[in-house]
């Protein structure tokens, strides 16, 4: 009878013990500040509805986009991985994933806030063969570039507005 009441015991404390263990990680958890702060879903809602209509008026030839890129002023933005840029991209192109979008990476690479960015995507070009496979439509890499350097407040951007072949000279494609 006594191993029974010892046996009963023991759970009995195991049971108090991870009951506090439970509450003290609940309580901490409650102290923990929400992602509110620092993700905000309407806001990104809300711009992405402005930069829906802005977005319209820059979309560019493949002509413009060369023309535009040959001044010397404007930069070609390539925002896909270190990875498939290395393996080919638009001639004079500068390379910053996506991914690695801050404030201060975008201020290194662009320079000043109203220098023209060119940006195109894999789903600029009709190949569809690495380095450059189609992603889903709705999910191209140009839209959520074309909204983070609008959001990070660089409003003279310009997007290829074509589909194009990257084996077409005027594409002027660098093969790595």
């Amino acid at each position: 009878m006594r191993v029974i009441q010892a046996i009963v015991a023991c759970a009995a404390l195991a049971g108090a013990a991870a009951s506090g263990a439970a509450w003290a990680q609940s309580k901490a958890e409650a102290q923990r500040p929400s992602t509110a702060a620092q993700i905000d879903f309407e806001g990104f809602h809300a711009l992405t509805g402005e930069v829906m209509a802005y977005r319209q008026d820059r979309l560019v030839s493949l002509g413009q986009f060369q023309r535009m890129a040959l001044t010397g002023e404007a930069l070609i933005l390539d925002a896909r991985s270190a990875d498939a840029y290395a393996r080919g991209h638009i001639e004079g192109a500068v390379n910053l994933p996506f991914p690695d979008f801050t404030a201060q990476s975008l201020a290194a690479t662009i320079g000043e806030p109203d220098r023209p960015i060119l940006i195109y995507c894999n789903n600029n070009f009709e190949n569809d063969a690495p380095p450059v496979v189609m992603k889903r439509v709705e999910l191209a890499l140009n839209i959520q570039t074309f909204i983070n350097l609008y959001g990070y407040g660089y409003r003279n951007v310009y997007e290829l507005g074509e589909v194009v072949n990257f084996d077409d000279p005027a594409v002027r494609w660098v093969r790595g």
